[in-house]
């Protein structure tokens, strides 16, 4: 097994090491971009779908509706940086949050981030699959199975470290960027040269019936998924090399530019050529067509948009194991999530957002437009507050404040918009949410709750108050007279003032039961055996009471009470599966008892 991991994950990094896993600007949009910049194979199609649910004829609202999405993506970007320059230690929405609007703001935002990193990831894979099964018909039906085998390889990836996932992704994003960028320049020579004449389902400022401002939100709202991932690099800052802000906000912008220009480029195409969502084919898919046709170009284009849409899910593993372990820090998720793996990455963050990702996929049947609207709401709500907490810094600031604060006000306007959107019109697709955020801020309080208690009864006391015992009653649990229970035997001799020898007979078992106590009588005669009879095939329970009633006595006197399991250890470790493993099971209850030392006697073999 250990061979395996070293094939798999390649072989420990020293704690020396961490700062050459640091990234520069090139390595880091490839790591933490992927998300932000993939939205683009879906962002446009999300506004598309909500509005032909009226007409075709509506699609051309999808103009004005981008033009709001790009304000919101500058107030965000201009808002991240001011975070980034505030918060170099990384953390995001969760820090702003804490420190400005209190720890329950705080958990709110950590929480809800939390779950929409399962929801980066579940959503990415499955649009992914969607791809693929786009440019190949054969494998539709199958999202599910794929959306997983996607997700157990980002996963190994991430296990890796960070330098090599970085290196891995720069070859997807930047053929992803290169591809959509000739895609968008072809698109437009070809409108501007006149090739491709107006074929739009209706043209701009054309009054459609029906329409609704409730449609027009909607689609808004679902359009504003392309934004998700552009607070990822904020909670990831001590990923960069030094100056980590000054390398982070600069990042960050590249990527907003990238982002605005794909979204802008893509819906504006969308809209000209007059292409109408189909069931079984993308929205991108239908443009790579109509500008490059049914060859090449198309195919890398469908190839380059289901692996961007895969390593998308990446932002995810990179940001959710930094928030889990700013979480874990502050004491409300287990110290766990502190722990560096093998390759100085937080390998327990990254198994718990694979666990959970793939659980959603399961449970949505790998359905994107399902998961899209939990998608949208579990990362408007930590920008909303966010953004509020960086209007209350500023304004503790004093002087200059407004200033300052004119993008987040902005930010927090339109994401609080959106939230009342998204609960006013999809309750029916996000009420879930509003189950899980409640479940896992309590979770979040009773960890918080254990960890205070248990700092509070570990702390010395000014005056350390020492007690001595008067001497060690020591049991030793023995089945058969075997030399590791004899090595256990001798050792509590070594230790022990009174040392018992206890034995647990079955009722078919008295023909055994004499056998060991008379061998047990020749090679221990100064050692007091007890023989307990169980009625019940356990012999658990028996050992429990005997040693509660023998610590209560040794407690009188002043004793303390020690329990020695012995066990044999094999040679190997797959043969521990041929043997019972009751010492596990009687260690594991004995541990809950007080005033009781439980120690484990092993005797190796050595065939």
């Amino acid at each position: 097994m250990e061979n395996l991991k070293r094939w798999l994950i390649g072989k420990p990094l020293k704690s020396a090491e961490n700062d050459e896993q640091k990234l520069t600007k090139f390595a880091a949009l490839a790591l933490l971009s992927s998300d932000a910049l993939s939205s683009i194979a879906y962002g446009t199609e999300q506004i598309v779908l909500v509005l032909v649910t009226l007409s075709a004829a509506a699609i051309w609202y999808s103009l004005p509706i981008a033009a709001v999405v790009i304000v919101l993506l500058v107030s965000l970007t201009l808002s991240y940086r001011q975070i980034i320059h505030a918060y170099p230690q990384g953390g995001g929405a969760y820090v702003v949050s804490s420190e400005n609007l209190g720890k329950h703001a705080g958990l709110i935002a950590g929480g809800s981030l939390l779950v929409d990193y399962m929801l980066t990831v579940a959503v990415s894979v499955s649009s992914g699959a969607e791809a693929i099964t786009s440019a190949i018909p054969a494998l539709y039906g199958k999202q599910v199975i794929i959306s997983i085998v996607i997700v157990l390889l980002i996963t190994l990836l991430n296990l890796r470290g960070l330098r090599e996932s970085a290196t891995f992704l720069m070859v997807p994003v930047y053929t992803f960027i290169a591809i959509i960028v000739l895609l968008i320049a072809t698109g437009l020579i070809k409108i501007l040269t006149g090739t491709v004449p107006f074929q739009a389902t209706e043209t701009v400022g054309t009054v459609v019936p029906g329409i609704t401002i409730a449609l027009l939100l909607r689609a808004f709202s679902s359009g504003s998924s392309s934004l998700t991932g552009v607070e990822a690099i904020s909670n990831a800052v001590p990923f960069f090399k030094k100056p980590r802000a000054k390398n982070a906000a600069g990042t960050l912008t590249i990527m907003a530019t990238i982002l605005g220009f794909f979204f802008v480029g893509i819906t504006f195409i969308n809209y000209w050529y007059g292409i109408v969502p189909k069931s079984e084919v993308t929205v991108l898919s239908q443009i790579g067509e109509a500008v490059f046709g049914h060859g090449v170009m198309y195919y890398v284009l469908q190839f380059a948009t289901a692996l961007i849409l895969a390593v998308a899910a990446n932002t995810g593993f990179s940001a959710f194991p930094v928030l889990a372990y700013n979480l874990s820090k502050d004491k409300y998720m287990p110290h766990m999530y502190q722990n560096r793996g093998d390759r100085l990455g937080y390998s327990n963050g990254i198994l718990t957002l694979a666990a959970g990702s793939i659980l959603l996929l399961i449970i949505f049947q790998g359905s994107t437009e399902r998961l899209i609207p939990l998608y949208s709401i579990g990362v408007f709500i930590p920008f909303a507050l966010s953004q509020t907490g960086m209007v209350i810094k500023w304004y503790k600031e004093g002087k200059g404040w407004l200033k300052h604060s004119l993008a987040n006000i902005v930010g927090a306007f339109i994401s609080y918009s959106i939230i009342v959107i998204l609960f006013v019109y999809r309750l029916p697709d996000i009420w879930p949410f509003f189950i899980i955020m409640p479940i896992l801020l309590f979770i979040f309080y009773k960890i918080h709750d254990h960890y205070i208690k248990v700092a509070e009864q570990l702390r010395l006391e000014d005056e350390v108050k020492l007690h001595t015992y008067e001497g060690n009653t020591v049991i030793v649990l023995i089945g058969n007279v075997t030399k590791a229970n004899i090595g256990a035997l001798n050792y509590a001799r070594s230790i022990g003032d009174n040392v018992i020898a206890m034995h647990v007979s079955l009722d078919e078992d008295e023909q055994k039961e004499k056998e060991i106590a008379s061998e047990f009588k020749v090679k221990f005669p100064d050692v007091r055996l007890s023989i307990l009879h169980s009625a019940y095939r356990s012999i658990e329970t028996p050992i429990i009471r005997y040693v509660d009633m023998v610590s209560k006595e040794a407690l009188k006197r002043n004793f303390t009470t020690t329990v020695i399991v012995p066990q044999f250890v094999p040679r190997r470790r797959w043969q521990n599966i041929l043997h019972n493993q009751t010492n596990l099971r009687l260690n594991f209850r004995l541990s809950w008892r007080e005033h009781i030392i439980v120690s484990t006697y092993s005797y190796h073999l050595k065939k």
